[in-house]
């Protein structure tokens, strides 16, 4: 058994350190080059409507407010000014969703939006994305050197989306920053029973907050019945997902699935996301909640254990946001493309548990 599992690890530690690091340095270089652009873009945007602040830096080689989606997909996240004469919104009627709506008192003229505030005194995510969507357009047409072939604006979404060089997506969202705020709909969070996470990194994740996106919900297509549907914000958990995932072999147990994910989950009607992967991540913390159990040794294990988590997921056709349960990951997602990528996981964790040499292959 310990012979096994000694080869696994060693074909585990191979694998991160050719396929892996291959896969990263790739999207390094990738996010240098779309980030370059797309700054370009947003100084334009700024120029045009100075409420739209480019938040997108290079800080110590890392670009502050850049989230890699995949390989070729990019999310630049453009965090906007004064929230504060809303008040955060969170009663469930729209899950993984949020409303800002003006406080008491305060009056609409008081707001740096004032024109994206509704009738009912909502701050309209869909107006404000709407209208930086019109403001992209220009710049993009306006930039000098950016011709059909390397930017070019994506008509078919509401969401704010650029093709770049024909390989890459880049996705630009407006947002607020929700320091120290946690919904209502998270408040079961942690399971009281539960020893992962201590108290000190719950009191940490819960002051860190959330971030309130606008954008179309990938998970609420088919429910498009609320009047303030438009109006709302979705809620992100991404910095406090990172601040969970710190520590023993999390992440580098994440950046194997991804890279498994690219070359054989790649599927179409895109069953399988690198969020999901993330997701049962966090749950996989939960099941082994002592550090021991994330020590480099225990890898291949935690590795076999979200695939198997995955596989039940597919054939349930159910994946439940790890803070918001109500919420359903595989929303909108074809039956036949969740039955497929069950059959192809369950194909990987069959030769990963039977082959300790599958990964040469893989």
């Amino acid at each position: 058994m310990l012979a096994a599992q000694s080869k696994l690890l060693f074909q585990l530690n191979k694998y991160y350190n050719e396929r892996v690091q291959s896969r990263k340095s790739a999207i390094a270089k990738s996010v240098r080059d779309v980030c370059k652009l797309t700054q370009e873009i947003l100084k334009e945007v700024e120029l045009q409507e100075p409420r739209f602040i480019s938040s997108l830096a290079e800080i110590n080689g890392h670009f502050e407010g850049l989230r890699v989606v995949s390989s070729t997909e990019f999310e630049v996240i453009l965090y906007l000014n004064q929230m504060g004469v809303f008040n955060f919104v969170d009663d469930g009627a729209l899950p993984g969703c949020a409303v800002l709506k003006l406080s008491d008192g305060r009056k609409r003229s008081m707001s740096l939006w004032v024109e994206f505030i509704t009738a009912s005194g909502y701050l309209s995510a869909r107006k404000i994305r709407s209208r930086f969507q019109t403001l992209v357009a220009q710049a993009v047409e306006k930039c000098s050197g950016y011709n059909d072939q390397q930017v070019k604006m994506l008509t078919d979404t509401t969401d704010v989306k650029l093709r770049i060089r024909d390989r890459y997506i880049v996705q630009i969202t407006p947002a607020f920053k929700c320091s120290g705020i946690w919904p209502r709909s998270a408040n079961h969070w942690p399971p009281m029973h539960l020893p992962w996470p201590n108290a000190n990194l719950v009191a940490e994740v819960k002051s860190e907050g959330l971030d309130l996106l606008s954008k179309e919900s990938n998970y609420a297509k088919e429910k498009q019945s609320s009047a303030t549907e438009g109006d709302a914000w979705i809620i992100s958990f991404y910095h406090v997902e990172e601040m969970l995932l710190l520590g023993g072999c999390r992440q580098k147990c994440l950046s194997v699935l991804k890279s498994l994910r690219d070359k054989h989950l790649d599927m179409t009607g895109h069953p399988i996301e690198n969020y999901h992967l993330k997701t049962l991540l966090l749950y996989e913390c939960e099941k082994h909640p002592r550090e021991s159990e994330w020590d480099e040794t225990c890898l291949g294990d935690r590795i076999n254990g979200i695939l198997l988590q995955l596989i039940s997921c597919l054939q349930n056709r159910k994946c439940h946001h790890y803070f918001l349960p109500n919420l359903d990951l595989f929303g909108g997602k074809p039956a036949a493309a969740l039955d497929a990528a069950a059959k192809q996981v369950w194909r990987i964790l069959r030769e990963l548990i039977t082959n300790s040499r599958s990964l040469e292959r893989l």
